[in-house]
């Protein structure tokens, strides 16, 4: 080519003196103007620069391959990138970029696994050519390496295991890393393809955890397990008091809280005075860690109670006996049930009651004061309280039987009951999975809160009337708000500024510890008609999450979600709802 140039150039030299030269006439004037010819071209004798960009050691999948050129005279015209694959000597071209960037992606997946050379040529206007220098790279597509999983809360020694796939004879050193969680900070665990985690030399805390094997300079990397909490501290448990004598159907209550993997259930138990033999009265995933438990199933006699707690961990422990309670129904049981935790208008109030002297009367009574509301002569041993005579508040309501022999017994007392006649309140809570994982908040979810009545819907948000509107959902661990790992809350904001919704707590550890997360959602209410009475449904619809995804954990175990209302918020006459807490009904199930 730079022959064929030279002679181009050579003939336009020739052409060019043809013209300049002056000829001779025979004409019997002399002119003594010339003619000057002046022509001139653009020389490139320089051929082009080129440099290859190594894409990295080890290539899987597509990648990206680029390559930088330049040519100060002409131009660059072309730019192609190839390929010499292990064991061959024809080089291939992956693709030829006319412009910059000089770059294309390499799909590697046809290609075996092995050391692959590359190189850049470019080709200027000139048709000079210039070749780069060979980068040298590995395809690993082949092997795949996985970790097994812990689970979501260990403790003590935890055993792993590295699985290798189509490793084939290539030895491979293994090793197992641990980082605190999100931190991207790994350091190794073992370097064996299986070995034991003694998490008790480990703050309690969340880690990520992946499995990294190498070979021949190539290094391949398992998917991370996220958020495996290590905890080695056993909750802290304590037995509520149940009184003493008991009889009947009583309700026997512990508390329990865990810092770090929650509390998992809650196991009441009692014993017989003397005896190391423990009964479990009931076990309870949830709060309140309490049951209701017919003692005349037990034999009369004094006994001990104690909660044993046990953490998502394992970790578990005993709470402080309770000694020297007695059951006796033999003699008399009076009970009362359970009105409701909020009570409106006319209620009924129904005790139980037994005395092998026989029932001669039952009080029901209500504190403050312990004012009887009835006394009743012969089962059914109930009367209705009309709760608009009193003032909205929380009460308390228990049962006093005299039997024949004059003798009273009190029954338990059914304590802090809500009297809350403001016509509108909280009816429902209801969440719903619209996403791909079941117990975990992610767009498509939805959640709904149902009044009993119909709301100014500008009361919730200012000039709304019900249409679509763009708002965020946050939630928040329970620790940010001093409710635990397991009282993560919801709220609804618009434009930072939080709606009147009030807040939802979850009942569980939605949200990674100490961490707030956030969805672009939608709003819109209707009216519905439930029990015959038209009420207002608010449904929040959540689009795409606005923080990192990585903020949200899925629950696996049930709960029932409790709904604080409002009080800002008002029905179509003014009048201000109750902010009494809602549980959401229905069975335990996994919210999301």
């Amino acid at each position: 080519m730079k022959v064929r140039t030279l002679i181009a150039l050579l003939a336009l030299i020739v052409a060019l003196l043809a013209v300049d030269t002056p000829a001779f006439s025979t004409a019997a004037f002399t002119s003594k103007t010339t003619n000057t010819g002046t022509v001139s071209a653009a020389v490139d004798w320089t051929p082009p620069t080129v440099t290859l960009t190594n894409p990295g050691s080890t290539l899987r999948g597509t990648a990206t391959v680029t390559a930088t050129a330049a040519d100060a005279e002409t131009g660059i015209a072309t730019v192609a990138i190839q390929y010499l694959a292990p064991g061959t000597s024809t080089w291939t071209t992956i693709c030829t970029a006319s412009t910059a960037p000089y770059s294309c992606a390499w799909d590697t997946t046809p290609r075996p696994d092995g050391s692959y050379s590359l190189r850049a040529i470019a080709t200027d206007k000139a048709d000079y050519t210039t070749t780069s220098a060979v980068a040298t790279t590995t395809i690993a597509n082949a092997i795949t390496v996985s970790l097994s999983d812990p689970g979501e809360a260990v403790r003590g020694s935890v055993p792993l295991t590295v699985t290798l796939g189509n490793a084939g004879s290539t030895s491979y050193a293994v090793r197992i890393e641990y980082a605190v969680a999100d931190s991207g900070s790994w350091k190794t665990l073992c370097s064996a393809a299986s070995c034991t985690w003694n998490t008790t030399g480990f703050a309690n805390d969340f880690y990520d955890l992946r499995a990294v094997a190498t070979a021949n300079g190539t290094t391949t990397t398992s998917a991370i397990i996220e958020g495996v909490v290590v905890d080695n501290l056993a909750p802290t448990v304590t037995m509520t008091d149940p009184g003493s004598p008991l009889s009947g159907v009583r309700t026997f209550t512990a508390t329990a809280t865990d810092a770090h993997s929650g509390v998992e259930e809650v196991t009441l138990q009692y014993a017989a005075n003397g005896s190391s033999t423990w009964t479990t009265l009931c076990t309870v995933a949830e709060e309140p860690f309490s049951c209701r438990y017919d003692t005349t199933k037990i034999a009369d006699g004094t006994y001990s109670v104690r909660a044993i707690a046990t953490d998502n961990a394992g970790n578990a422990r005993t709470s402080a006996t309770i000694a020297n309670r007695v059951i006796n129904n033999v003699v008399a049981s009076v009970s009362l049930e359970d009105p409701a935790a909020v009570i409106s208008g006319s209620v009924p109030l129904t005790a139980n009651a037994a005395s092998s002297a026989g029932v001669a009367s039952v009080r029901i009574q209500v504190a403050p004061a312990w004012t009887t509301v009835c006394t009743v002569n012969t089962s059914p041993f109930t009367c209705t309280w009309n709760s608009a005579a009193v003032a909205d508040g929380l009460y308390d309501f228990r049962a006093v039987m005299v039997d024949k022999a004059a003798r009273e017994t009190i029954s338990a007392t059914v304590t802090a009951r809500r009297v809350d006649n403001t016509p509108l309140r909280g009816l429902d809570i209801q969440s719903a999975n619209g996403g791909s994982t079941p117990g975990r908040i992610e767009a498509g979810d939805t959640m709904t809160f149902i009044y009993n009545d119909r709301v100014n819907l500008g009361s919730i948000v200012s000039g709304w009337n019900g249409s679509a509107l763009a708002v965020t959902l946050r939630a928040r661990d329970g620790n940010l708000l001093g409710l635990g790992s397991n009282g993560d809350t919801v709220d609804v904001l618009r434009n930072g500024a939080v709606v009147n919704l009030g807040s939802v707590n979850l009942r569980q550890n939605y949200v990674r510890s100490n961490n707030t997360a956030s969805f672009a959602a939608t709003m819109t209410a209707s009216s519905v008609i439930i029990n015959g009475v038209p009420v207002t449904v608010v449904t929040v619809a959540l689009g795409p999450a606005a923080s990192s995804s990585n903020r949200v954990r899925t629950v696996s175990t049930t709960a029932s979600m409790v709904w604080t209302p409002s009080s800002l918020v008002t029905d179509l006459s003014g009048a201000r709802a109750s902010n009494a807490p809602i549980t959401e009904s229905g069975a335990l199930d996994r919210d999301f």
